[in-house]
């Protein structure tokens, strides 16, 4: 199972494209002026080097909502999702999505809200040769009011694995990188951050010089997390949602041991590894409530 993207209905969806592509540095696969049938009506989809077609879709809304947060998997894989989420009662609804790429799949609401889509068979792209485009999506990190019981319900549910907590948040992977997700210990249930995977950390580097010369500075970082051993340095974009160049996640085995919080603490006023950058708490914390889930299908 691989994350591939984000979908997000927001006002000024223009705006915001023009963002991620002409100063984040991504790459416009579909446009509302391409009327294209296998897209949604009013939406920029953006890309990056990897295979999959697209990793944000941007679709113009009155209000800014997370539409879903998108898995390709088997159709295994769907099938015991599926078997899973009903028998606990979360809704689910099958779909065929109207998203570049194609495919089939469900989506499930868990407990707090957060839309999960999982699908198969969707087209994937030739690659793109420029080492300043994000490659993929690393992760999607939601806020919880309960972290802990999200965590344990993906693992039941979606078959994640819970690979680290900390004090701040419960780290669950998909795959053999460290996470593909997290539920921060927020209080409120929302979309915190979505990290983009650079090609290695220069690319990072350059990413943050790049955004600089636009006069964007970072809210938090330079940096290397503990969890994930990821290189990071955070934005807050201007349609408002906290947005993340990343390198390196680790790359954990089967039997990787999950850390507890007290394995995952630092020296006094430090927050990462290398203690170099000052977090912007409270322009996060505004910026990390905006985006909340919203389902817009009826459970089947």
């Amino acid at each position: 199972m691989r994350l591939r993207s984000i979908e997000l209905v927001l006002p000024n969806a223009a705006e915001a494209a023009d963002y991620l592509v002409n100063i984040w540095h991504s790459v416009l696969a579909a446009s509302p002026a391409d009327k294209r049938s296998d897209c949604q009506p009013g939406t920029y989809y953006i890309r990056g080097a990897g295979n999959f077609p697209y990793l944000v879709a941007l679709q113009e809304g009155e209000s800014s909502y997370v539409r879903s947060v998108t898995y390709v998997c088997s159709q295994q894989a769907i099938d015991s999702i599926s078997e899973k989420a009903w028998a606990k009662g979360l809704n689910v609804t099958t779909e065929t999505p109207v998203d570049l790429g194609g495919g089939s799949g469900i989506i499930v609401e868990l407990a707090e809200g957060e839309l999960f889509r999982f699908i198969t068979g969707s087209e994937e792209v030739d690659t793109i040769n420029d080492p300043d485009l994000p490659v993929k999506l690393t992760h999607v990190v939601c806020n919880a009011e309960d972290a802990e019981k999200s965590g344990h319900l993906v693992e039941e549910i979606l078959d994640f694995t819970v690979s680290d907590r900390t004090k701040g948040m419960v780290f669950v992977r998909c795959n053999s990188s460290h996470h593909s997700t997290a539920f921060a210990r927020a209080g409120f249930s929302s979309l915190n951050h979505i990290a983009f995977e650079m090609a290695d950390m220069d690319a990072v580097m350059r990413g943050v010089g790049r955004l600089r010369d636009h006069q964007f500075t970072p809210a938090w970082g330079p940096g290397r997390h503990g969890p994930g051993d990821n290189v990071f340095a955070y934005f807050i974009a201007p349609f408002g949602a906290v947005v993340e160049f990343s390198t390196a996640v680790e790359i954990v085995p089967d039997d990787y041991q999950a850390g507890a919080p007290e394995d995952w603490t630092w020296p006094e006023n430090r927050i990462d590894q290398w203690g170099m950058s000052d977090k912007d708490f409270s322009g996060l914390k505004e910026a990390e409530a905006e985006f909340r889930f919203k389902r817009t299908w009826q459970p089947e």
